[in-house]
């Protein structure tokens, strides 16, 4: 169930890579089309004002339609074979799905106690997808409805018809079983998808009134599942499902900038929600504090290689919020440190909510300069509050870590033996500790995207050993027939890998940033 449930959680990401970059267009462009931060050049109507608009528009349509990538994103991670495929026919399954319950509610929305003459939006639990006024399902009916086409495909793609029915295999035959089997899904969702929205509804006034405390334990869940790789499951409903917002926070953020931009009344009020988007608060204060622990604590002589090592790591982290180098190497030297970290995470989150700060930072440096610059002329003083707050905890990962470190002597990289190479740890290193600490080659230049996935391809056993394949945001997820055949850790670290995680068929090669060209690699070489 673990290894579904990761599978799945890499899966989400697929469309989740897709927003980092529009987020950050449309909030440099509603910072551009702000007359009080760019002056008279913005003012409505002129060309400057035309094009940035353009910009803002474009990009939003992403955070209009999060449902429809879900639909299409999923079954691309999911499906065993022809994942485009799949991804098309979800894609018209779901619009099948929509247009059902159009019909079932403008023929008897009085029967199903649903008032679908309301405008979409607001709270009327109605959203408009595709063009098609339905339910507001939100990214959950999205998920439901790709799920159903992902076992139909996995299940019926390759079925071989009779000659004379031949032009109905592969997707056609997917779509029309999926066209009938959504005809009841559809009449289940408009029975009891209102009395799930009330429910959601409750959950979300509760979310509401939960306050610091609530921002506390959220953000030191996010932290503390990361392990185990569940934290998607934690933070996901909230950034782009309805555990908060119908629409979710992000599209929530972007839909009402202009007026939190505006207004200067406390961000608290303005977007309570921002308090459930804050855990890139310790990606960017924590990680440059873990950094800095870590350098101090090192011997003298040992000081200008752990500074070459921690360094591009702790660069990577603040300002694209990506930790796992950090966070694992602790992880594995010593528990009690990560278990510290969760709850300094939560600490700090929560006290920065008490102080009125709240907003969109979820990622790391770079979303949050545009979070800032876009709000800047009525937030500039929160927003210093923020940095102080941040750089104050700082302060305190570097004097509590350091002090932990050289009191109990954990051998953090530069503390080691005068004959060992200095490290980074991975979760592979954390999962296979009780096998020893076996010292990792050196990782060399993998060359192109290419030649990596050819290496990586090899080193997993050849496509003959791979049953299913799917990647997040920095790893590989693999289901292999014989982890007999499965390489070392240090064959893989060879190949630019940055570490392996096994747990018996189930394989995560901990790739980086380039997973998605590289596993894009992969899926041709497996063609």
């Amino acid at each position: 169930m673990m290894q579904k449930l990761q599978r799945f959680g890499g899966a989400m990401f697929i469309p989740v890579l897709i927003m980092p970059a529009m987020g950050l267009l449309l909030g440099l462009a509603n910072t551009l089309i702000n007359p009080e931060i760019v002056g008279e050049i913005a003012k409505e109507g002129s060309l400057w004002y035309i094009f940035w608009k353009l910009v803002f528009d474009g990009s939003y349509v992403i955070f209009q339609n999060i449902p429809l990538l879900f639909v299409i994103g999923l079954p691309i991670g999911l499906a065993k074979v022809a994942k485009s495929r799949a991804a098309l026919e979800s894609f018209v399954i779901y619009m099948f799905f929509n247009m059902f319950i159009n019909s079932l509610l403008t023929n008897g929305g009085s029967y199903f106690g649903v008032d679908f003459t309301q405008e979409v939006g607001g709270t009327s639990g109605l959203a408009s997808i595709g063009g098609v006024k339905t339910l507001d399902t939100s990214m959950i009916g999205a998920l439901f409805v790709a799920g159903i086409v992902i076992w139909i495909h996995n299940r019926y793609y390759d079925k071989k018809l009779p000659e004379v029915l031949a032009i109905f295999q592969g997707s056609a035959l997917i779509t029309v079983i999926g066209f009938f089997v959504m005809i009841p899904v559809a009449l289940l969702t408009v029975l009891v998808w209102p009395v799930v929205q009330e429910w959601i509804g409750s959950l979300q006034g509760f979310m509401k009134t939960s306050g610091v405390l609530g921002v506390g334990l959220y953000n030191f869940l996010e932290r503390v599942l990361i392990p185990t790789g569940l934290h998607h499951f934690v933070w996901q409903p909230f950034v782009y499902g309805p555990a908060f917002a119908n629409e979710g926070l992000l599209t929530s953020w972007f839909t009402n900038l202009g007026d939190i931009a505006a207004s200067s009344e406390s961000m608290t009020t303005l977007f309570p929600g921002g308090g459930f988007m804050m855990f890139g608060n310790t990606k960017v204060f924590g990680s440059l504090g873990i950094a800095i622990a870590i350098i101090l604590a090192s011997k003298p002589e040992k000081r200008k290689k752990t500074i070459g090592l921690i360094l591009p790591v702790a660069i990577t982290a603040v300002l694209t919020g990506i930790t796992e180098p950090l966070e694992f190497t602790f992880l594995f030297i010593a528990p009690v440190l990560f278990a510290i970290h969760a709850v300094l995470a939560g600490i700090m989150t929560a006290t920065m909510y008490a102080l009125g700060i709240s907003g969109n930072f979820y990622n790391g440096l770079i979303d949050f300069s545009i979070t800032w610059a876009s709000t800047w002329p009525n937030h500039w003083s929160t927003w210093l509050v923020q940095i102080g707050v941040g750089l104050v905890f700082t302060l305190i990962y570097v004097i509590l870590f350091r002090y932990l470190i050289v009191k109990y002597n954990f051998l953090t990289p530069g503390r080691e033996a005068d004959s060992e190479e200095g490290k980074l740890f991975t979760k592979a290193d954390y999962r296979e500790k009780k096998n020893g600490g076996n010292e990792s080659s050196k990782k060399e230049g993998s060359g192109s995207f290419d030649e990596q996935a050819a290496n990586l391809l090899a080193d997993l056993g050849g496509a003959e050993n791979i049953e299913e394949l799917t990647n997040c945001a920095t790893r590989l997820r693999l289901t292999v027939k014989d982890p007999e055949k499965v390489k070392s850790d240090q064959v893989f670290r060879s190949h630019g890998a940055h570490g392996l995680v096994r747990n018996k068929k189930a394989v995560q090669v901990i790739v980086g940033l380039s997973v998605g060209n590289v596993r894009d690699k992969i899926d041709e070489l497996m063609k």
